[in-house]
């Protein structure tokens, strides 16, 4: 849906005076927080959240030596050259289609992406999703720039993993992962203990269109997963569904050689965010779980909860559109603390 009221644009305005993280390495949420509320009828509500949100974030850190065409390998992974970056994908939108600015650097990126512990290629997401939806408006061409930026500056290859016993599926793929050894310290310490993962799917899809329903299989099953283990870390979980979920709203601006790699992808991201942060046991389903929910009244509860993880993860829930998503989302609702 876009959106008419001019109300995201303002509100991407006065994010991009803001830097991608704060306090060292937390993440900047209100992009992808605004664009939902947006998207999902909540467009009111956003100004508000805004001021509530706007006092934690910082200034754009300063750009230094410029990144070039020449010289960006140099550049790829290192946080102090945010600023670098922002330019660099600002002069890049600038000049030509971003369509064919994200097709030259997704496949650049993509190893990266557990940079920012998912956050980079989650801000993409939203990005692209609003330049489909609509209008490509200045603010909406320099949303994907600054996320293209922040990928490349946090850029982060997870560790070589051993491939393991194929799984018939991804919520058995994703019930087979072995948490990591150690399940504390931030989120660069867990990625590091990483040694191997599910294949799954277990032979490569057989054309684009495949590898684009194995996504969406990935997402749904993440999705479900957060109602049964989201207690274990209720604000890091969420990304093992927002983080494939994001990935499956960019295939549509990639050309289809590209969806079988970013499926890839999406699963190392997924897999490793429930190494690194998923319990071993499971817990029942709220009683409400097989309840039918409406997705307008769901959503308007996260939006007055207000927290930014949860309001991205009820947009999540939403896409997937079942009753045990809805209930994750509720999951989230309950586990995670308002803001409001």
């Amino acid at each position: 849906m876009d959106d008419t009221t001019g109300i995201l644009d303002e509100a991407l305005e006065r994010i991009h005076l803001s830097g991608p993280e704060r306090d060292g390495w937390l993440s900047n949420h209100a992009p992808m927080a605004v664009e939902a509320l947006v998207r999902h009828g909540r467009a009111a509500a956003v100004h508000r959240w805004l001021d509530r949100y706007g006092p934690k974030l910082e200034e754009m850190p300063a750009a230094g030596a410029p990144v070039t065409a020449h010289d960006w390998r140099e550049a790829l992974g290192d946080p102090r050259r945010i600023g670098d970056w922002t330019a660099f994908f600002e002069r890049e939108t600038a000049g030509r289609p971003w369509q064919d600015v994200l097709v030259e650097w997704w496949p650049r990126l993509l190893p990266g992406i557990a940079a920012g512990a998912t956050h980079p290629v989650i801000r993409l997401g939203h990005a692209v999703r609003t330049l489909l939806a609509g209008e490509a408006t200045a603010p909406r061409v320099r949303e994907l720039a600054h996320a293209l930026g922040y990928w490349a500056a946090r850029h982060q290859p997870l560790p070589a993993a051993t491939p393991l016993a194929p799984a018939p599926s991804a919520a058995a793929a994703l019930d087979r992962v072995e948490p990591v050894p150690v399940q504390s310290g931030g989120v660069r310490d867990r990625f590091a203990q990483l040694t191997g993962f599910p294949q799954w799917p277990g032979r490569g899809p057989a054309d684009a269109e495949a590898a684009r329903s194995a996504l969406r299989e990935l997402v749904r099953a993440s999705t479900h997963r957060y109602a049964t283990h989201g207690y274990g870390e209720p604000i890091m979980l969420v990304h093992a569904a927002t983080a494939p979920n994001a990935v499956l709203r960019t295939l549509p601006a990639l050309p289809a050689r590209l969806w079988e790699p970013s499926l890839r992808a999406a699963w190392a991201a997924s897999a490793a965010v429930t190494a690194a942060y998923a319990p071993r046991a499971a817990a029942p389903v709220p009683a409400t779980g097989g309840a039918a929910a409406d997705a307008e009244d769901l959503f308007a509860r996260a939006a007055a909860h207000g927290d930014d993880h949860t309001i991205k993860f009820t947009d999540t829930a939403l896409d997937v559109g079942d009753a045990l998503a809805f209930a994750a989302a509720r999951r989230a609702i309950e586990l995670n603390r308002p803001v409001f």
